[in-house]
């Protein structure tokens, strides 16, 4: 595998796994982690790390979403030694727990949870293992992550949860 890391093709093992107290993978994200809730991100949990790694990317993101792919939550350049992150993490650029948090889709730092107009969307959590650190500023987007990281993505862990708006009676 060490000389096919590609982001996109990137296989996950059986051993790199990503985890949350709040939510089974595929099952429904409770109403605190969204808009009609406090909007505070889940927390999150991760074993099986691959040795060489230096650095973990989180992205969440709603492929359900109209027009494009939005997205949630960008976070970078979180240390090899963290293994979770806990919830209701804060909004700015540079968390206690080191690393860096980009520009979501709404145009903000840190975690906006899930806010469909309609339907049930799908939420991708996706922690990536890095072979280093990323060379960038808190005012990247998703595609210069995902740019930078190509070829030092060592595995990948993901969960998906899934969120539907409740009606307002």
């Amino acid at each position: 595998m060490a000389n096919n890391r590609n982001h996109s093709t990137v296989e996950k093992t059986q051993d790199f796994k990503l985890k949350s107290s709040a939510f089974k993978n595929g099952g429904m994200i409770p109403s605190l982690y969204t808009s009609q809730g406090d909007d505070i991100s889940p927390p999150l949990t991760w074993s099986g790390v691959p040795d060489e790694t230096k650095s973990f990317v989180l992205i969440c993101d709603d492929p359900d979403a109209p027009l494009f792919t939005w997205v949630h939550w960008v976070y970078f350049n979180i240390p090899a030694s963290v293994t979770s992150l806990p919830k209701a993490l804060t909004k700015k650029p540079k968390p206690k727990q080191g690393g860096i948090q980009g520009k979501n889709s709404y145009g903000n730092y840190g975690y906006d949870g899930p806010s469909p107009l309609w339907g049930t969307h799908r939420y991708f959590f996706k922690l990536y293992a890095l072979d280093k650190m990323l060379n960038l500023p808190p005012v990247v987007k998703k595609s210069d992550v995902l740019d930078a990281m190509k070829d030092h993505v060592l595995d990948k862990a993901v969960i998906i949860g899934k969120y539907k708006k409740k009606s307002r009676v």
